[in-house]
């Protein structure tokens, strides 16, 4: 949901000049359906909260639960994506947009990063980032590249392992992980909000060994499962999946994932507990969706639609009290077409003692405001109407990216349009 697609027909649209303009849109994109596909009518809304600065002020809209705090690590590092940490503290933070990897460090142990270098340059959409083995590996939206991180924390000049990952389209942003087994996990997100790939290796989580080598879709119907990860008891994966656009307010949910080898998660053709998706493309080949539906996997939970779930991380620290060890943490980035805006809030998901989520509870709130508080205004000039008609709408200071747990247990959380990393602690007071 980071890039928006192509805009279906719709009917009933509730919106604003965005909305205008998306309408203006319409034709052309329905011109451009499969044959046999035809306009469906949706209702959905479009409602992006107005972008606000951030400056120190705002930490006290923050809200954590009693005991926790929430402070700035890093910031004005722009588009600041994803993060990773070492053994040794050192966090290494991607900015897309900016094409590199950042080195940030706290040399003297205040929970602020004082130490700030690029240590790998000139890759284009950078986003996914893994530590192993002394090596940090960095995925774009078309490469895997893999660098030696030396003694002092900078990196070796970059080794391209992959260079033929899917085309990106609507989803660039891969990410990466290592799984219990040693291999190497790549999210692969689909080009476009719902249609039929020609690259059976789009909508995937694949599989490779550290090398690049022996690459295999491990799990497909996956529109753009950005999060994942591996409980810690349990040692099953789980992924966040982004629900298609242009569905409804409420359809489809955002799904968590319990992904398996060899299976089919619905997108595109079904969603949720396996309903029938309506929107524009073909049947499923030499099937029927009404068929193909009942033998995909069911998310083991359903969050609020277009919440857009970018990092997760299960918890394993001794920071937070013990409760949490196990839980995970996911951060949703925010909505941009939805009537009432979801996500903009990092969320805790409860696991059991056997390792089985149960529930969602928001964890890190206040980043999305019902309006402008006095005396913060939106970047830019406009005329005063204009100021004041954005004054009505909610705002927001914080598009949430990656997730990290620090070296001490705390939790690192990246926010990318403000360029701020923050930083999560528990003091029990």
């Amino acid at each position: 949901m980071t890039h928006r697609p192509p805009t279906p027909q719709f009917h009933g649209l509730r919106t604003g000049t965005a909305g205008l303009l998306l309408a203006a849109f319409a034709a052309a994109a329905s011109a451009q359906l499969p044959p046999g596909d035809g306009p469906v009518q949706v209702r959905a809304g479009v409602v992006e909260p107005t972008p606000v600065p951030f400056n120190d002020r705002l930490l006290n809209q923050l809200r954590v639960p009693a005991g926790f705090s929430i402070s700035v690590f890093a910031k004005d590092l722009k588009n600041v994506r994803w993060l990773a940490v070492a053994p040794n503290g050192d966090v290494y933070a991607s900015r897309r947009e900016q094409g590199d990897v950042l080195l940030l460090r706290d040399t003297n142990g205040d929970g602020q990063a004082d130490e700030q270098k690029v240590v790998l340059q000139n890759a284009k959409y950078a986003h996914g980032l893994a530590l192993r083995d002394g090596k940090l590996y960095l995925v774009t939206d078309k490469k895997l590249l893999v660098a030696d991180v030396q003694p002092d924390g900078t990196l070796s000049p970059a080794k391209t392992l992959l260079d033929d990952l899917p085309d990106a389209g609507q989803h660039p942003n891969r990410t990466l992980a290592f799984g219990p087994d040693g291999w190497l996990y790549v999210s692969v997100g689909s080009t476009c909000n719902n249609c039929r790939e020609p690259n059976p290796e789009s909508a995937t989580l694949l599989r490779m060994r550290p090398d690049g080598s022996a690459r295999e879709v491990y799990a497909s119907g996956l529109r753009n499962t950005i999060g994942f990860g591996w409980h810690p008891a349990s040692g099953q994966l789980y992924g966040f999946d982004h629900g298609s656009d242009y569905q409804g307010d409420d359809e489809p949910p955002e799904e968590l994932n319990a992904i398996h080898a060899n299976k089919h998660y619905g997108w595109p053709f079904c969603w949720g507990e396996r309903k029938v998706t309506t929107t524009q493309f073909n049947e499923p080949p030499h099937t029927t969706k009404a068929d193909f539906c009942p033998t995909t996997e069911a998310p083991v939970l359903h969050y609020t639609a277009h919440a857009a779930p970018l990092g997760l991380v299960f918890y394993t620290g001794e920071q937070f009290p013990r409760e949490f060890r196990g839980d995970a943490f996911v951060a949703f980035r925010g909505s941009w077409n939805r009537s009432q805006p979801s996500g903009y809030s990092v969320v805790r998901v409860r696991f059991d003692a056997s390792g089985k989520p149960q529930a969602t509870e928001d964890f890190a709130t206040g980043w999305l405001m019902q309006q402008l508080p006095p005396g913060l205004n939106a970047p830019g000039a406009a005329p005063a109407p204009a100021e004041q008609a954005k004054a009505r709408r909610p705002a927001q200071f914080g598009r949430l990216a990656g997730l990290a747990q620090a070296r001490d247990g705390s939790l690192l959380l990246a926010e990318d349009q403000n360029g701020v990393i923050y930083r999560i602690r528990y003091s029990g007071r």
